[in-house]
């Protein structure tokens, strides 16, 4: 189950095929200029027929496996989690950001607004975007706070999510994590690419496919 949080609270709560349904639509509404709704095929259609495709691509890997193969433990995000969470506020300085990532050696934390809520996610490029930082120091800062270049809304999950979900969430948002929280939106914890990767590597074999 994921969820997208925003500066205005949550924005939506469901699954993964619903959250891309619900993106999927937005990107071919605003793609319209002149034609009408109901003047080109409709958007069921679309993810009807990448549905059959990714569904095809399963059962030719499937075919091709060992029929001895021991299926890996199904990882959910509450397993694998960093419990202990760098968060930053909306209203810090970039500079304060930045110093904070490089302290704790991370490179994107979760941002809360002042009432502890989700409120969007930053990362490294995006501080660089208002520091200049030569010899590992800031030597110039843009009058800026988290907020002005924070990514905003976030999508975040619940802990039983399964972990390759999270993962396809990270390479289609083009995100090195995903927050997690419970179903009222506070953050319980956080998973980066590391950490799937460590999961993988750690403990095989890990079944990719269902």
């Amino acid at each position: 189950m994921f969820s997208i949080y925003g500066v205005t609270g949550q924005v939506f709560s469901g699954t993964l095929e619903e959250m891309n349904r619900v993106n999927a639509l937005a990107r071919t509404r605003a793609a319209r200029a002149i034609a009408q709704d109901g003047e080109e095929p409709g958007i069921e259609a679309i993810l009807g027929a990448s549905t059959r495709l990714r569904e095809d691509a399963v059962k030719a890997y499937r075919s091709m496996l060992p029929r001895d193969l021991e299926r890996g433990p199904l990882y959910h995000a509450g397993q694998i989690m960093q419990t202990t969470v760098i968060r930053l506020n909306a209203d810090d300085s970039v500079a304060h950001a930045w110093r904070t990532l490089r302290d704790h050696a991370i490179r994107q934390a979760p941002v809360m607004d002042d009432d502890a809520r989700l409120v969007g996610i930053v990362s490294e490029r995006d501080l660089l975007t208002a520091l200049n930082i030569e010899g590992g120091q800031i030597v110039e800062s843009l009058d800026r706070l988290v907020r002005d270049v924070m990514a905003t809304p976030v999508v975040a999950a619940v802990p039983v999510t399964d972990i390759r979900r999270i993962a396809a969430v990270m390479i289609d948002k083009g995100v090195d994590g995903v927050p997690i929280t419970n179903e009222t939106g506070r953050l319980l914890g956080f998973v980066s690419r590391g950490d799937i990767l460590r999961a993988v590597v750690t403990d095989p074999p890990l079944s990719l496919w269902r």
